[in-house]
């Protein structure tokens, strides 16, 4: 099956080479491009016209999102909520539209009625220039595509392709389990790269330490994983499986589970999984319309632990990475302090499942659309659904429970267009 997922080519359409990374230009709240075969950032069309929404996708740092349409591309950003930049073609749609933090590189893969832009080939868009800057074409449909300053990833369904970015040579190929969502993530600091993705048995996760030329396997989960997400670092990863009902974090560097957390009993399809920037809180979608804050054990320095008495004697984990610098993991010890769970006090006696820790916050959502959530700014989290809404809710770091509702806006629909 690997070999009808081999690429067929890539080329660098470009005379000077891709710009590097730090050179980027930026999406700003309005900004103007030169016209290009995408048309210009005000759409002939207007928001009355059906537009069919195929993806929805947050940028490295969740300041941003890219929504793929049937009519081009959107671009919003986060907070405040304003949608940026559009562009709209005649020939079809996005089914894949990831941004490189807020700068002007795209990787665009086509929808299938795309008529210029089929879903086998990959686009590096440069939207300052208004061109393509370089394309990979693959014998089978691409699943989903990953970029850091240094990287583009190409997931295929058996295959993921690693390329430097500078001059799109292939530097890495990595045989996968069947993957139709196209499950991928990568650090995202520039002194540490790491890769996570499904291996080649079910419910395993391979994690490449590109930096230190070092292969974690993870046997994460019995049934087939359905999502995952590292940290910002690559030092923490977050799983789920096909079964839904729980989400474990690892330590990518030697495999270790730090904890577990339980979504439910019933089986749920899990659409994201994010970890805040502080490493204190982990957010879960799913298609049982609830979405789940959790309290973590793992604590970064950086959140001043030091000051906390009961972190003082526990053993750190340490993690050396290959920059010589180290981030030290500590892991507290209050493992039965469970806000979301009243049962705490009876574990020991209870069947296994009770033993996970369950959410510390809720926020509920119609249950027929699939949402992505992230964590915004001073205990927020944010929201974006497929059916074109976007939600900004507020959670009690102290005492957790339903989420209050900040912000709500159909962003298909929305009025604040870039000028």
């Amino acid at each position: 099956m690997s070999t009808l997922s081999s690429p067929t080519s890539s080329t660098l359409s470009t005379s000077r080479g891709i710009i590097p990374p730090a050179g980027f230009g930026a999406y700003e709240d309005s900004m103007s491009a030169a016209p290009g075969p995408f048309g210009n950032t005000q759409s002939e069309s207007s928001d009355t016209d059906e537009t069919e929404l195929h993806s929805v996708s947050w940028n490295q740092d969740y300041s941003c999102f890219a929504a793929g349409t049937s009519r081009g591309f959107r671009i919003y950003n986060c907070d405040p909520f304003k949608e940026t930049f559009r562009r709209d073609i005649k020939s079809g749609g996005f089914g894949i539209v990831e941004m490189l933090f807020r700068c002007n590189i795209l990787a665009l893969v086509g929808a299938r009625t795309n008529s210029q832009y089929p879903p086998n080939k990959v686009i590096i868009w440069d939207d300052h220039q208004s061109r393509c800057i370089g394309e990979f074409s693959f014998r089978s449909e691409v699943r989903a595509v990953k970029l850091r300053r240094d990287r583009v990833v190409v997931v295929l369904e058996y295959k993921i392709y690693v390329y430097n970015f500078m001059d799109l040579k292939l530097l890495h190929q990595i045989e996968t389990f069947e993957n139709p969502r196209g499950l991928c993530c990568l650090s995202h600091y520039s002194n540490t790269s790491v890769l996570a993705c499904p291996g080649l048995r079910r419910g395993q996760v391979r994690v490449e330490h590109f930096g230190l030329n070092m292969t974690k396997l993870i046997k994460a989960h019995d049934s087939q994983v359905a999502c995952l997400t590292l940290t910002m670092d690559g030092l923490l990863l977050a799983t789920a499986s096909t079964k839904g009902t729980l989400i474990r974090i690892f330590n990518t560097m030697d495999g270790t589970q730090l904890q577990e957390v339980r979504r439910g009993v019933d089986k749920a399809d899990i659409y994201s999984i994010a970890l805040s920037p502080n490493v204190q809180w982990l957010s879960v979608s799913s298609d049982k319309g609830t979405i789940h804050v959790y309290s973590l054990r793992v604590r970064i320095v950086g959140e001043d632990v030091a000051t906390d008495s009961s972190t003082v004697g526990n053993q750190a984990l340490l993690y050396q990475q290959h920059s010589s610098t180290a981030l030290d993991a500590l892991i507290s010890p209050s493992t039965g302090a469970n806000p979301g769970s009243s049962l705490s006090f009876m574990r020991g006696v209870l069947p296994r499942y009770f033993s996970s820790e369950w959410s510390f916050a809720q926020f509920h959502l119609p249950e027929c659309t699939q949402f992505i959530s992230a964590f915004g700014s001073q205990n927020t989290v944010i929201i974006a659904g497929m059916d074109g809404s976007f939600y900004r809710c507020s959670f009690d770091p102290v005492n957790g429970g339903a989420m209050v509702q900040q912000e709500y806006v159909c962003f298909l629909k929305t009025e604040s267009r870039p000028r």
